[in-house]
This record gives structure tokens, C-alpha cells and sequence, in this order.
């Protein structure tokens, strides 16, 4: 991972045009083509001001003795670019960190998604796996399934389900759908406790929200039976 401090201006141009005014701030470059411009603080739910999610094309410039004037970074077969000027290098050094070949979930959603990959009718009716852990460009999606009338549904399986696990879903199914053959796939949100504000957003989008439990899943005890009067 590369990191550079520097004074700078950061210019967006793709959907809309955005420009960051001269500032000191921090250029995060990874290994695997992600591009992050960040800013201190910002409180506990901090995100960066702007981002290129891979893959990417990064180009340099440099003026003076070498030293760094401009990076471009540019998304592969879409019309989107970050132009950063650079006026002062602060610091500029590379790291290499460990590489991990899979996020290793933990506790109960790691549990989650082995239990119901093992038994995916509980995300749906007729539901039946394909993958587990399908890829995508930006991470891999829980579980693949196809329903009764061999549609694609991904499934995203969280312990407590936020906003931020509606979002995450959203940008997979977006990735997904680029695919032709996958261009109708919907998306599922399994929780063991979903979130009120998390609910009313998946809706809007389209997103199924079921809450499971493991105890359920793993045989330990019944469902609740319901009754309903006449």
C-alpha cells in the first residue's frame, strides 16, 4: 500500500464534476487498484472524501527533480477520472501488508451463512444454492441462488443488518447486473436482526429482508406456531 500526504486539489469527473479545494491530505493507494482521498476527522462513521473502486489505471506526473505534481486515476472502460494537483509532498511511502485470500467471517454470521447455504429455502421459497461466496470486482456476495423460476438471487447475510449492509448489497447487485445473463438478479438481506431504517431502505430498492434465527437453522428448537382467528 502506497500513502502520500500532500497539498492538494482534487478534481472528479464521470457522473457529475466535483472539485476538493487545496488541502492537505492523505492519497491511499493499494495494491489492488483501489484509490482513496481522505481528510482528518469526521467522527466515528468517517468515510473518504472520494474514491475509485477497482479496477484502475493510475498515472503520475512529475516536475522538478522528480517530485510528484500529478496523479490521474482513471476507472478501465468507463468514462470516470480523478485529476489530483499536487503543489507539496508531505510524505510519500509504500508498505506491503499481508495479503488475506478470504475475509473470514465470525461468531454467528460467520454461522449464518453456513447454515443457510445448507438450507437456502429459508431465504426464500424454492430457493436453492449455486455459490457460496460468489466474486465480484468488489468483494465476494454471501450466497448465489436460483428460484423456482430459475431467476438469480443474491443473498447478503448479516448479523444485525444496517443501512450500511443495504448499501453494500446494493453495490454488489450493481456489479452483478452488469453481467447480461445475471441483468434481472435480485437481491436478498438475511439477518439475524434487521434494522427498522435498514427495512424501509431495502424496500425502496427493491431488497427482500428476512430475519433468521440460528437456533432455528441448527434444530435446537421449533419455530414459533402462530394462530390466527377466524
Amino acid at each position: 500500500m502506497r500513502l502520500i500526504v500532500a497539498r492538494c486539489e482534487v478534481s472528479y469527473a464521470g457522473r457529475l464534476s466535483t472539485v476538493l479545494p487545496e488541502a492537505v491530505r492523505l492519497l491511499m493507494l493499494k495494491a489492488d487498484g483501489t484509490f482513496m482521498v481522505w481528510a482528518d476527522g469526521g467522527g466515528p462513521n468517517v468515510k473518504p472524501l472520494n474514491w475509485m473502486i477497482p479496477p484502475t489505471v493510475v498515472e503520475e506526473e512529475t516536475g522538478e527533480r522528480g517530485a510528484l505534481t500529478r496523479l490521474i486515476v482513471r476507472k478501465q472502460r468507463q468514462q470516470e477520472q480523478l485529476d489530483i494537483a499536487i503543489s507539496e509532498v508531505l510524505s510519500d511511502v509504500e508498505h506491503e501488508l499481508d495479503t488475506l485470500l478470504t475475509l473470514e467471517k465470525e461468531g454467528v454470521e460467520r454461522e449464518l451463512q453456513e447454515l443457510l447455504a445448507d438450507a437456502p429455502q429459508w431465504c426464500g421459497e424454492g430457493f436453492r444454492l449455486v455459490k457460496r461466496e460468489w466474486p465480484t470486482d468488489i468483494g465476494p456476495v454471501d450466497l448465489m441462488c436460483k428460484d423456482e423460476q430459475d431467476e438469480w438471487i443474491a443473498v447478503e447475510i448479516k448479523r444485525i443488518a444496517t443501512i450500511d449492509a443495504v448499501e453494500q448489497l446494493s453495490r454488489y447487485l450493481e456489479r452483478i447486473r452488469l453481467d447480461p445473463a445475471l441483468g434481472s438478479c435480485r437481491g436478498v438481506l438475511a439477518a439475524q436482526v434487521i434494522k427498522p431504517q435498514a427495512r424501509v431502505l431495502a424496500i425502496s430498492r427493491g431488497i427482500e429482508c428476512v430475519e433468521v434465527d440460528p437456533q432455528i437453522l441448527r434444530g435446537d428448537r421449533e419455530p414459533d406456531l402462530r394462530l390466527f382467528a377466524a
